[in-house]
């Protein structure tokens, strides 16, 4: 098919679709947790003995007794095999944001030529994948092939279901036959007892006797955009790189403000009903569902779970939204931005810490300024944000999300706090040594019989902010949409964890020197506020402003790409935080950097290519198809003595041959390869490789203004995010 015609085609069977019958749902009492190996059935399946230690290892995170594996192990693969699974997996979690999984069959040939299934405590606890082919940053030479995986307890088995069977999922975490993790999970549970040690440290000097082990949560909402499959298939950008690299804006956008919220398109209701159940039977509790700002664009957030849990929800939710959009004729994009000139996606993490016997240890109560244990651990946040923003930069920087990051929809690269009004006040004034009063909540009265009156919070919301106070948590939005959260909760844990250590101390040394608590607490926080107050900041994050004053007057760090990002990981003192913390040997997070700038170089090549290969091989072809057709119109219009306005052609022309000029000039730069290091490499990248896409796009996009719509090749945005 040549032109428009493979587009009209897909238009015609999306259109004349025949819609997917939407079933009953299903009794949410019924299915809920179905297809998890819960605490629940380990009870009904385990011996009192062997059901105490493990239900004991997850709830106190004491060490595994080894000797119930086998009883573990028995247990599981029965109820696996009675729900029809043939397979398990070690499921885990490598560099790359992606989830990893190797399958093996319950199956083990006896001497004499039977089968039986097997499945042994041995091979539940360990596995032994291929370590050679994940990325580990020089970690290990290519030819050194080891790697295990050993089973993590705390995170439940579960079964996920696919229309060509069922397989046993066992999360787990991955190192290298030396040790170092070559995972998201080790240092996630490293970070989460190093903040659980801190926090019990402050809380025992706050006066707390029974303490229990201190967990962060997390609720991550996840943004997407859907399209249709008939599309996407006709578009190799976003089949290799998840966004668009040439598109027109259409003529309505988002400008009327008519999407977010709107009434959900019928197709896509169906397929958010389907993904829901399978996440319920999953145990995942997905509990929001809505249209997001862009046209095409949706979210759903889950309920907070204990922050390794939710992580690992957070990586099965991405992997049911993409397999069950196939089902329904979708491509499900998770990339930051898709599409440009609308707005991209992200992934909102709801961070709070607490435990079973003080609670959420940040919430403020109804009387913050009365609320001690609050202040200390919320004035814990605002050191470690204030000390460890670039960290924090660093931990959501990827080529897609530098798209997004500091446009009129996300928040700016600049790592500030918003508390809002209420407590900044009460901050403010512990920054003179007294805190006496706090605004309370109001009630507000519409004036409508039949409306009750409404309870009024005592700050409002800031979404200009990277890291929002909301309530009883904090709410970081610069995660982009196609992120793990796990090293977004690293850093978050494991600067809690430093701060919480920094306040235990300096309380610990005004406690010893005979000053009585509340002064105390005062004491130490008035220092906080005295050394890191300047990352508190309630205004518009999005203003000129704000940029100046964050850097040339507060002394924050503005890390807008990647590459300028990523380079923090190699500094002194984040080696130190995480070696003090325990969370990173300096070895592993040296491979990290590695990591993570290859994939940031790797990312924009490919994109190079694809720009490279599109307009070559279908913008330019559209462009001469459309003028030979001008031309010859135009010949037999002057034979037939009628004038014919040669502007347009010329337009057409011009812009065909810039674009291919630059494409050119992009082609040349690809070829360089001799950096000096990683870092100018990544460089070379952002403000070399990155500016000459933009300019073939910019071509490539007014050609598409130009040509007839006959002739252009690619699905357009218009038909992309407005027909479902």
């Amino acid at each position: 098919m040549s032109g428009n015609a493979a587009r009209v085609q897909a238009i015609y069977h999306i259109t004349n679709r025949k819609p997917m019958t939407p079933k009953a749902p299903e009794q949410l009492e019924k299915i809920w947790a179905e297809n998890v190996f819960d605490l629940k059935k380990m009870q009904a399946s385990l011996s009192k003995p062997v059901f105490k230690s493990i239900q004991k290892t997850i709830m106190t995170g004491e060490k595994l007794d080894i000797s119930v594996a086998d009883s573990v192990a028995t247990a599981m693969r029965d109820w696996a095999t009675a729900k029809g699974a043939l397979y398990y997996a070690h499921v885990f979690y490598p560099m790359t944001n992606l989830t990893a999984e190797k399958h093996d069959g319950f199956i083990s040939v006896q001497g004499d030529g039977t089968i039986i299934s097997e499945f042994s405590g041995k091979v539940l606890v360990q596995g032994e994948p291929d370590g050679s082919s994940f990325p580990n940053g020089g970690i290990r030479d290519t030819f050194e092939a080891r790697g295990y995986t050993a089973w993590d307890v705390t995170s439940p088995a579960y079964i996920m279901e696919t229309d060509n069977g069922s397989t046993l999922c066992i999360p787990t975490v991955f190192v290298s036959w030396t040790g170092e993790a070559l995972d998201k999970k080790v240092p996630l549970l490293r970070s989460i007892a190093a903040m659980d040690k801190a926090a019990r440290k402050v809380l025992q000097l706050l006066g707390n006797s029974n303490i229990a082990p201190v967990n962060s949560s997390c609720g991550a909402e996840q943004e997407y955009f859907l399209v249709d499959a008939n599309f996407a298939s006709q578009r190799p950008d976003l089949l290799l790189a998840g966004r668009t690299l040439f598109g027109k804006a259409p003529a309505k956008g988002q400008e009327f403000d008519d999407h977010y919220f709107g009434a959900i398109p019928e197709r896509v209701q169906v397929y958010m009903q389907d993904v829901e159940e399978t996440l319920y039977k999953l145990g995942i509790p997905a509990k929001t569902r809505h249209n997001e700002v862009a046209p095409g664009q949706f979210e759903i957030a889950p309920f907070f779970e204990a922050a390794n849990v939710a992580s690992d929800h957070q990586q099965m939710i991405m992997t049911v939204l993409k397999h069950t959009a196939k089902k329904h004729g979708f491509v499900c994009l998770l990339h930051e931005k898709p599409f440009a000139g609308i707005n991209g996606s992200g992934k909102h993490v709801n961070w709070s810490v607490g435990n079973a016997t003080q609670g959420n240890l940040l919430d403020p109560g109804d009387s913050p300024h009365d609320n001690a244990q609050f202040l200390v651990f919320c004035g814990a946040v605002i050191r470690g944000v204030h000390k460890y923003g670039p960290l924090m930069r660093a931990a959501i920087a990827t080529a897609s999300n530098d798209h997004r990051l500091g446009a009129n929809e996300a928040p700016p690269a600049i790592m500030s706090v918003y508390l809002g009004s209420q407590l900044e006040e009460v901050f403010e004034q512990l920054k003179t040594g007294t805190v006496s009063e706090s605004k309370h909540k109001g009630v507000m009265d519409l004036g409508l019989n039949g409306v009750p009156p409404l309870s009024k919070d005592a700050g409002d919301r800031n979404r200009t902010s990277p890291f929002a106070f909301t309530g009883n948590r904090f709410e970081f939005r610069a995660v982009g949409s196609c992120q793990s959260v796990s090293g977004p909760l690293i850093v978050l844990n494991t600067m809690l964890a430093d701060s919480l250590e920094w306040v235990g101390n300096r309380l610990e040394s005004e406690l010893n020197n005979g000053t009585d608590l509340d002064s105390a607490i005062i004491t130490v926080l008035k220092e906080v506020m005295e050394l890191h107050g300047n990352v508190i900041f309630g205004g518009n994050g999005y203003s000129e402003e704000w940029h100046t004053m964050a850097v040339q007057e507060r002394g924050l760090a503005n890390l807008p790409t990647t590459a300028d990002a990523l380079p923090v990981l190699k500094e002194e003192y984040i080696e130190d935080l995480f070696k003090k913390t325990g969370v990173l040997t300096p070895v592993e997070l040296e491979s990290r950097f590695e990591v993570y700038a290859e994939q940031y170089i790797l990312s924009i090549e490919v994109e190079s290519k694809l720009v490279i290969q599109m307009a070559k091989t279908m913008i330019y072809p559209a462009a001469m198809e459309y003028l030979s057709k001008l031309a010859a119109t135009m010949t037999s219009l002057a034979n037939l003595g009628v004038s014919f306005e040669k502007g347009n052609a010329q337009k057409i022309a011009d812009l065909a041959g810039a674009m291919m000029k630059t494409t050119d000039e992009l082609s040349a730069a690809l070829e360089k390869h001799d950096f000096a290091s990683t870092e100018e490499h990544m460089k070379y990248c952002a403000f070399t490789l990155r500016p000459l896409m933009d300019q073939v796009r910019e071509f490539g996009d007014a050609l598409e203004g130009e040509i007839a719509d006959s002739f252009w090749p690619l699905p357009t945005y218009q038909e992309m995010l407005f027909i479902k």
